[in-house]
């Protein structure tokens, strides 16, 4: 197992120094899963809420969650984003898939920003429909794929726990 890279010999937290790596191109696509009742979802597709239309809001939402990554994890580098898209995917008659694709040229990876949108995505679509609906479940919340960087590549497959 490869060892953890916010911590130093004695154990106390750092930041990496990435002062020594090349800038890359990374990529990092990350996505999470909201349950609820179907008349919630309906209501979303439709753009039935009094709130708005959901799925923009939360868009919006996981696009500026990303940008302000490095403000919410202690020891994540503040990067200048290339790009970050958010999409949406009517999974079954209760399920909402969110995915984020997160670009950099860097010298650090994107996974942190890419789980930081679809989880603030997800808990924008939460706050918007929590009026009909207290149940709302958000899970699933996963790097779905990652490219550049000296660790190389990572792609989920059935296997991966």
């Amino acid at each position: 197992m490869a060892e953890l890279s916010h911590f130093d010999a004695q154990g106390a937290s750092r930041m990496v120094d990435t002062s020594v790596k090349a800038e890359t191109e990374r990529v990092a696509v990350a996505s999470a899963r909201v349950r609820m009742q179907p008349a919630t979802l309906q209501r979303i597709r439709d753009r039935g809420l009094a709130k708005g239309d959901v799925l923009e809001v939360a868009r919006l939402a996981g696009i500026m969650a990303a940008k302000q990554t490095a403000n919410l994890i202690p020891l994540c580098h503040p990067l200048p984003l290339t790009a970050v898209q958010i999409d949406f995917a009517f999974a079954a008659d209760d399920q909402l898939q969110i995915e984020a694709t997160v670009k950099v040229i860097a010298r650090t990876g994107v996974e942190m920003e890419a789980l930081t949108a679809v989880s603030v995505a997800a808990l924008t679509v939460y706050d918007m429909c929590k009026a009909i609906d207290r149940g709302i479940i958000i899970e699933c919340i996963q790097l779905e794929s990652k490219t550049g960087g000296k660790t190389g590549d990572f792609r989920r497959t059935p296997e991966t726990p």
